[in-house]
């Protein structure tokens, strides 16, 4: 309450709106910060109904009363713990929007329509968590689905959430570009990085890098395939590669593609360990076996599974539909165990 009252002070200052970016900074985290206020409030409320419903449930010894208390107190449970693990999205870009590509790896045609496949999940989950997306690059696949895509996700914690998603996805599945009615393994990999607004104190030479222009290729406003718009910058000392093509001239796609680079040569330079380096890198080097994060079975059975949590479903058709929190919240909470320290 406290940081709402220091925050309503600010925005009552004439001298902040003079800055139009700390202006909206500071709305949107006045914003946020009510928005938990609620959600704790709410919860109070619900815990307080609950303890009404057992009171009642002892005086009357109705058994369809203690149905109902067991269906609240799940909803309590998720809510809270959803709450929780928001207090667990405490690194520095965690509250960021994020930057999400997916490229195909191994499987051809059937790789681009599983690149395709998730896409739409991600889309789905972030419709349902309210957030807005908008997609700054797109190449097509041959036959079916995308070669590769880059967008951008916008909301509170959108980099917080979705940095668990980052790695290789593996799909099982009896494809239908197979005529013989085999089972087919096919991976995408997910490059998910924060998108860091404020100018970055990064030196990038003009003699490391190559900007390529190019014709837009995905679904767009009218300009789209009129003009070499689209822009891609190779870094060649660290081989990133970031396009985009989705802003209205050249000049404001160099400018985000630029940005996209500066953030990731940032993210790098602070790692201290290589290994971490690599999780930042735009592609993950071998989009094959062994190397995935999660797999996603349709044939002979159905399951989805996180190989870094264990964390798996049977639901496959939800969890395609953008039902992922479990898979978040569990790699959160594995993040939230493996940071306690040890009681040796």
């Amino acid at each position: 309450m406290n940081r709402i009252a220091e925050l309503e002070r600010e925005l009552e200052s004439p001298e902040l709106w003079t800055d139009a970016e700390r202006a909206a900074k500071v709305t949107q985290e006045l914003k946020n910060t009510k928005d938990t206020v609620a959600k704790v409030e709410g919860l109070q409320r619900q815990y307080d109904d609950i303890e009404v419903m057992i009171e009642m449930a002892y005086e009357e010894e109705d058994p369809e009363i203690a149905a109902e208390i067991r269906g609240m107190l799940d909803a309590f449970v998720e809510e809270l713990e959803e709450l929780r693990l928001d207090t667990l999205l405490t690194g520095p870009y965690d509250k960021n929007d994020a930057i999400l590509t997916l490229h195909a790896g191994a499987g051809g045609t059937e790789a681009c329509d599983w690149a395709g496949m998730l896409y739409r999940m991600y889309l789905r989950w972030a419709e349902k968590k309210g957030y807005k997306v908008e997609e700054l690059d797109y190449l097509d696949g041959d036959e079916a689905g995308v070669k590769s895509v880059t967008f951008e996700v916008r909301g509170e914690n959108a980099y917080g959430h979705l940095k668990s998603e980052h790695g290789v996805h593996r799909l099982v599945r009896i494809s239908p570009f197979n005529a013989a009615g085999k089972r087919q393994t096919s991976f995408v990999s997910l490059d998910v990085m924060p998108d860091i607004e404020e100018d970055i104190d990064v030196e990038v030479r003009d003699e490391d890098i190559r900007i390529d222009t190019y014709r837009s290729s995905g679904a767009g406003g009218q300009h789209i395939n009129k003009t070499s718009s689209a822009i891609r910058i190779t870094h060649f000392p660290t081989g990133i590669v970031v396009t985009c093509q989705n802003e209205r001239s050249q000049f404001q796609n160099k400018d985000k593609a630029m940005q996209m680079l500066k953030a990731k040569l940032y993210l790098l330079k602070q790692q201290e360990q290589a290994a971490k380096a690599s999780g930042i890198r735009g592609e993950v080097a071998d989009i094959a076996w062994g190397s995935q994060i999660r797999s996603y079975v349709l044939q002979p059975y159905t399951m989805v599974k996180d190989h870094r949590t264990e964390v798996e479903t049977s639901n496959v058709n939800a969890v395609l539909d953008g039902g992922i929190d479990l898979f978040i919240n569990g790699y959160l909470k594995k993040l939230s165990l493996d940071s306690k320290p040890s009681s040796d």
